[in-house]
């Protein structure tokens, strides 16, 4: 605001530039939608596979979306959302959480699932008696409590209590355990704290003797997931549940749903509302072929009846890709035999690699987009077949002779020649989406600012900026920014009715680049010239 001048004398006064940094966001955060032995209801960003294995469980045939994350990490992700589904058993008596009942105190375990099975509690009296001065308790009103998983991980927790206090075990357990809660059946602020253990008997220890620690009994044994079904992946988009539960999450650009049983397929309709979705959220729908899919000739057989019946179609389409076929690996779960498993999460993980070693606007295929851990694939196909899957919009997998098993196929599925879509290559459908999602973020700040020439100044200088780094790292076509990219914001995108409708209109223009998907060497003899 203007300076108010009082004195004679010389007044500083410091005026806004107008810049307004518009940074690019991520472009290979990747949402998997599936079962795991265990874990949190939540979506929950992990950054390596070893986090994974912390808060969903470690590799399991019966899971494969386990697989799907640790392909994903192998082949250069970097960061992922993981939304475990479960899926209740159901009869009389089945619990979804193991539970431990103690005198005066009921714990359940963190998460659903039979992993809990394995959990024992002990509890002990060796408490501080400064601890309890301090919270206006005496030292009978403290205990500690351990805690000792199935898999040996152990938490304690010392100079906890049941009655009000920052050391109340219910909050202390909710914010600082992975294994244990208190169960919705014990109430609190409570009276009476539960009795200490006693010591091991001879030849045995704190967790193999009932005395000195509590295990689950049959009656509060938990079940594991039955097989998920439509209904359990769609969920509910209002209650943020199923593949929804990703509402809860700020972004994600990529989407993998790897099949519930490694046998399997993910489930058309599934695939159908995840693609909706992922159109509403910006993101790319990783598609996994069929197990049925054993030649190109399954999917053009009948007019590409196979490939119609996933019905992943129209414009939606342009925010999906399908790949084929799956990929052979060796399972260190079973004695490192080779195993069939789909291709998503590899796929996933090319993408991050490519987009941090080129940027979203390179293609992810060709030599350079080797998977790692693959022996093979599924289905060996020609170049012949490959000429038949590829105008039709599928992405052949490869293997050739010491590069191994690459990605040789860079379209969405609008990617069809037929079609003619605008969005035909993966990477001019993510670099739009790119350049969506950093300028919707970025330029947040102009709702509800006066709608005039000084505004739609700002708005170019700023989204002009933004899009001419762009430009500098090699994401356009074109020798110069005028052939490259536009930024049009004045009074031919906004019109007075527009100003009075409280709209102010952003063109932003771009020439993408394009992969070299044919090569075409020429070859001719030069015929000797003979002089005259």
């Amino acid at each position: 605001m203007p300076v108010a001048v009082s004195f004679p004398g010389v007044y500083v006064e410091e005026l806004p530039s107008g810049v307004r940094t518009i940074a690019g966001v991520a472009t290979s955060i990747t949402a998997f939608v599936g079962r795991a032995a265990m874990g949190t209801d939540e979506p929950m960003l992990i950054n390596t596979f070893g986090d994974f294995e912390r808060q969903f469980g470690s590799l399991d045939p019966l899971y494969p979306l386990s697989y799907a994350v640790r392909d994903f990490f192998q082949n250069g992700g970097a960061r992922a959302v993981i939304v475990r589904l479960y899926k209740k058993k159901s009869g009389v008596g089945v619990n979804d959480a193991a539970n431990i009942t103690l005198t005066n105190l009921d714990l359940v375990a963190a998460s659903r699932g039979s992993w809990g099975n394995g959990l024992r509690v002990r509890i002990d009296d060796k408490v501080s008696a400064d601890v309890a001065a301090r919270y206006g308790l005496v030292a009978a009103d403290l205990f500690n409590l351990t805690v000792r998983s199935g898999s040996g991980a152990l938490e304690t927790f010392l100079n906890v209590t049941v009655k009000e206090s920052p050391r109340r075990i219910d909050r202390v357990l909710l914010n600082e355990s992975a294994l244990l809660r208190v169960a919705s059946t014990t109430t609190l602020p409570g009276t009476t704290v539960p009795p200490k253990h006693g010591d091991p008997g001879p030849g045995k220890t704190i967790w193999n003797d009932d005395t000195a620690s509590t295990p689950v009994v049959a009656a509060g044994m938990a079940s594991d997931s039955d097989p998920l079904d439509i209904a359990a992946y769609q969920g509910s988009e209002a209650d943020k549940t199923g593949l929804f539960a990703l509402k809860k999450t700020d972004l994600f650009n990529l989407m993998s749903i790897p099949p519930d049983t490694r046998e399997g397929d993910t489930a058309s309709a599934v695939y159908s509302s995840a693609l909706d979705f992922c159109t509403q959220r910006r993101a790319m729908l990783i598609v996994d072929p069929p197990v049925a899919w054993d030649s190109a000739n399954d999917i053009v057989t009948n007019n590409n009846a196979a490939l119609t019946a996933l019905g992943l179609t129209g414009e939606r389409a342009r925010n999906a890709a399908l790949f084929f076929p799956r990929l052979r690996q060796p399972d260190p779960k079973r004695d490192g035999q080779l195993d069939t498993f789909a291709p998503s999460g590899a796929i996933a993980g090319l993408m991050a690699r490519t987009d941090t070693n080129r940027g979203v606007w390179k293609a992810p295929a060709g030599v350079d987009a080797a998977i790692s851990g693959a022996q093979g694939l599924s289905v060996s196909l020609t170049n012949e077949e490959n000429g038949q899957l590829n105008p039709l919009g599928v992405n052949c997998l490869r293997t050739f002779p010491i590069i191994g098993s690459v990605a040789w196929g860079a379209r969405t599925m609008r990617g069809a020649d037929l079609l003619a879509d605008e969005y035909k290559y993966i990477p001019v459908r993510r670099t739009a989406l790119y350049i969506e999602e950093s300028l919707y973020r970025g330029l947040q700040w102009v709702v509800f600012e006066p709608n005039d020439e000084p505004l739609w100044a700002q708005i170019r200088l700023n989204a002009g900026a933004f899009m001419h780094n762009l430009f500098r790292q090699g994401a356009f076509q074109g020798s110069s920014p005028r052939d490259a990219y536009f930024v049009k914001c004045d009074k031919d995108t906004t019109t007075q009715n527009d100003i009075n409708l409280g709209i102010v209109n952003v063109v932003v223009g771009f020439a993408p680049l394009k992969p070299a998907e044919f090569v075409i060497i020429k070859l001719q003899q030069m015929a000797g010239q003979i002089d005259v």
